[in-house]
Formats: C-alpha cells, sequence, structure tokens
C-alpha cells in the first residue's frame, strides 16, 4: 500500500520522521528505551543517539529518563513529547487523506515486483 511518509527537517536534520516517531510511541509504551530499542530491532545506543538528537532539536526535551537503582531505571515522553508526536500523527494522517486518490492513480505506474525483487530497506528514521 502507498503511502506518504512525512520528514520534518530542520535544515539537512530530520527533527521528526517515521522512525523517531516509532520511536517515540515505543519508549511512551514500554517506559524504557533500551525496551523500545529491542521492540524496534535497533541498538540501545542507536535509540540513545537519536532520543539525544531530538532532545536537541526541541525548545525542550521530548523523552525525560529517570535514574536507574533498586527499582530500575526508565523513560518517558514529557508533554512536548506527547504534543510532537500527536501533532506529527495529525499530520501524516492529513497528508493521507490529502494524496489517497493520487497515490492510487501513481501505484498504477510503478511495476508489481516480482517474487525475488530486492527488498527496499532504506532507513526510515
Amino acid at each position: 500500500m502507498a503511502r506518504p511518509r512525512i520528514r520534518l527537517l530542520i535544515g539537512d536534520a530530520v527533527a521528526l520522521g517515521p522512525g523517531k516517531a516509532r520511536l517515540l510511541e515505543a519508549i511512551g509504551t514500554t517506559g524504557s528505551i533500551a525496551a523500545a530499542a529491542r521492540t524496534m530491532g535497533m541498538s540501545y545506543g542507536r535509540a540513545w543517539q537519536l532520543v539525544q538528537a531530538m532532545n536537541g532539536d526541541f525548545r525542550a526535551a521530548l523523552v525525560e529518563r529517570a535514574a536507574g537503582g533498586r527499582g530500575g531505571g526508565g523513560a518517558a515522553l514529557t508533554a512536548l513529547g506527547l504534543e510532537a508526536l500527536d501533532r506529527y500523527r495529525s499530520m501524516e494522517a492529513r497528508a493521507d487523506a490529502a494524496v489517497a486518490d493520487d497515490l492510487d492513480e501513481f501505484a498504477a505506474l510503478l511495476r508489481t515486483p516480482e517474487p525475488g525483487d530486492p527488498v527496499d530497506e532504506s532507513p526510515t528514521v
């Protein structure tokens, strides 16, 4: 199924895109950067790098970490993180609706993949 992918850029850096949005959702669901990374099949180091980048791109942190210890650490989305994710998902839904007819017509122009064709696994973060 064809659908648009929105990447919000600050200069050449992606402030928020599909992969970062999925990471934020996973952190919100799991309460942990490490657990979120595992659910996405990425390393903790990469997830932490993305969190740091997002926290630096916005006027305040999107993700807050809780220090480890006896009960363990954790992470949570801040109010700004929840707002940024909600606004991103809203823009994504509006973009989907706005181009739905055009995407159907565009998809008809594409070749149907043959079994064994390589799959495009370009990074979405």
